[in-house]
């Protein structure tokens, strides 16, 4: 295993921003991933568990620790049940879900950047389904203990775009057993289709990490924001999408601070202007 040093992370997240990380590392297996927790604490580094970089803005001056990569791909589907590595992008397991007839992913066709852990930390979701909707069983490594443990479905402390892994950083997720249901073919790619020309119509083509601020059950953020003014609104690079004002993107050369700018704006004015608290659902790292 190679540990590279001062790779930059913008080019390993949907945004294109991010300064460089003291140290970066691809994870293919646990022994790899042992490894490279002891290196980080022999070091006294702190670690980041590094999914398909989406929901993420890095700081322009980057990360001052190791970075993991995990590479664990692996697709397997027995029955219902589908048995992915930690790796293994939101696309792909999509589409095996479809070409195998099995329902619970179509809300997941054309996320950008996503893969099964980093779903799974965040609790993903889309159209009233979430990634809790259809877990079963996820393996994680404990850095603290330095143990492999399965979590059942209720040991997992889902909640609206969080879990156990979200809260605690210690535990990273090594793969999951997900359980869909049968379906017809054609009616499943007929969804998964469906959902793909929606985001294609609703969603801007710029870099971006997806949506900035968590919705409320009843309101959503893209509605505030644009209540607010604040559509289209730029600070250096970084412009409040027109199309989409729960998006920002990075119109070509965009740094953190613009983003974090535009975040404090929105919040700030969404507060003054319509009286409610917005929150961010992306992480920042710095």
């Amino acid at each position: 295993m190679q540990f590279q040093k001062n790779i930059l992370l913008k080019n390993y997240t949907t945004f294109k921003i991010g300064g460089p990380a003291k140290y970066f590392c691809a994870i293919k297996d646990k022994e790899e991933l042992v490894e490279a927790i002891a290196f980080a604490k022999k070091g006294q580094l702190p670690f980041f568990v590094l999914g398909g970089g989406s929901n993420l803005l890095v700081s322009d001056k980057g990360f001052k620790g190791l970075v993991l990569k995990i590479q664990d791909l692996r697709l397997r589907i027995k029955d219902s049940t589908i048995y992915a590595g930690a790796g293994a992008s939101l696309t792909e397991l999509v589409n095996a879900a479809a070409n195998a007839g099995l329902s619970g992913m179509e809300w997941a066709a054309g996320i950008p950047g996503a893969t099964v852990g980093g779903a799974i930390r965040g609790n993903a979701g889309a159209f009233e389904v979430e990634m809790k909707d259809i877990v079963r069983k996820v393996e994680a490594f404990d850095a603290n203990d330095l143990r492999f443990k399965i979590y059942d479905l209720r040991d997992c402390g889902f909640s609206y775009r969080s879990s156990i892994f979200k809260k605690n950083p210690n535990l990273i997720i090594i793969s999951a057993e997900l359980n869909l249901k049968k379906n017809n073919k054609r009616k499943v790619r007929e969804k998964m289709k469906e959902i793909l020309n929606y985001r294609m119509d609703k969603h801007p083509k710029f870099p971006s990490a997806g949506s900035i601020f968590k919705n409320f059950e009843n309101i959503r953020a893209r509605d505030l924001i644009e209540k607010a003014g604040l559509k289209g609104k730029k600070i250096g690079g970084a412009q409040i999408s027109d199309q989409h004002a729960n998006f920002i993107i990075n119109t070509g050369r965009a740094k953190a601070k613009d983003v974090l700018a535009l975040i404090d704006l929105a919040k700030k004015e969404v507060k003054n202007k319509l009286g409610v608290a917005i929150e961010e659902e992306i992480q920042i790292l710095s």
